[in-house]
């Protein structure tokens, strides 16, 4: 790696921060960096896990004072993405890639589309998965939340707006306290599939450390400066992601 292959990757690392904090898709950045750098596909995808996984802990931090869910709620959504982000990352390492980048731009797709009118289909769940969850609620959320961790462990790309998609049609209508819980699930699902990649030995440290750098800075500023815009801006934004993501893997994959 030299002098300008870092300073590309730094400068990816903080757009893929700032992306992660506002609505998701950091590694629509990170990763196409990773491999037009020179790194194959799978280290490529282990070192832009833990590279972003950074970024999404620090905007993690920014919104703690958002963060507003009840333990009976949160504690089934943590142990669910534990165990999807550890499933997600052992296929990872045990299938190519290219299989699951076929089927990635119609999860994409699907996301988006959830996000955008979830407000519609959450209507008539007057609890939603808030302090007033119903169990029933709470087992839809996390069987959900399941299926999203071992897509986030195994590939991760949109795994943000995948949940926040999830939380739209499950009754959350406050963007600033979904992206503090999807803060939170992010760097669950994220750590545990750190965790296997370091013990495999799959991440490129010297483009790590310095995609590190970049999302750290990234990710707690860009929650920061997210939280004194409106809702509306953000979530337009994230619509405008989740569609050039879209757009991006069709291509690629088709």
């Amino acid at each position: 790696m030299n002098l300008g292959q870092a300073i590309f990757l730094f400068i990816a690392g903080i757009l893929g921060g700032v992306i992660n904090a506002v609505a998701g898709g950091g590694s629509f950045v990170a990763f196409p960096a990773l491999l037009f750098t020179g790194v194959p596909p799978i280290p490529a995808n282990a070192t832009n896990t833990v590279a972003l996984w950074t970024g999404v802990t620090a905007s993690g931090g920014a919104y703690r004072g958002r963060l507003d869910v009840p333990a009976r709620v949160m504690a089934p959504l943590v142990i669910t993405s534990c165990i999807g982000g550890v499933v997600g990352a052992l296929l990872l390492l045990r299938t190519p890639p290219h299989t699951f980048l076929r089927v990635l731009p119609w999860l994409m797709l699907g996301a988006t589309l959830l996000f955008i009118f979830g407000k519609r289909l959450s209507r008539g769940q007057a609890s939603g998965i808030g302090r007033d969850a119903t169990a029933l609620a709470i087992l839809g959320a996390s069987v959900f939340e399941l299926i999203v961790a071992v897509y986030g462990g195994y590939f991760g790309g949109g795994v943000g707006i995948v949940n926040l998609a999830m939380l739209a049609a499950l009754g959350m209508t406050d963007v600033h306290a979904m992206n503090a819980l999807k803060s939170v699930l992010g760097s669950v699902i994220n750590g545990v599939a750190v965790v296997i990649f370091v013990m495999s030995r799959t991440v490129y440290w010297p483009q790590a450390a310095v995609m590190i750098l970049g999302s750290v800075m990234g990710g707690y500023f860009g929650a920061h400066y997210a939280m004194k815009v409106s809702s509306s801006w953000i979530r337009w934004t994230v619509i405008f992601i989740g569609a050039a993501m879209t757009i991006y893997f069709f291509v690629k994959a088709y």
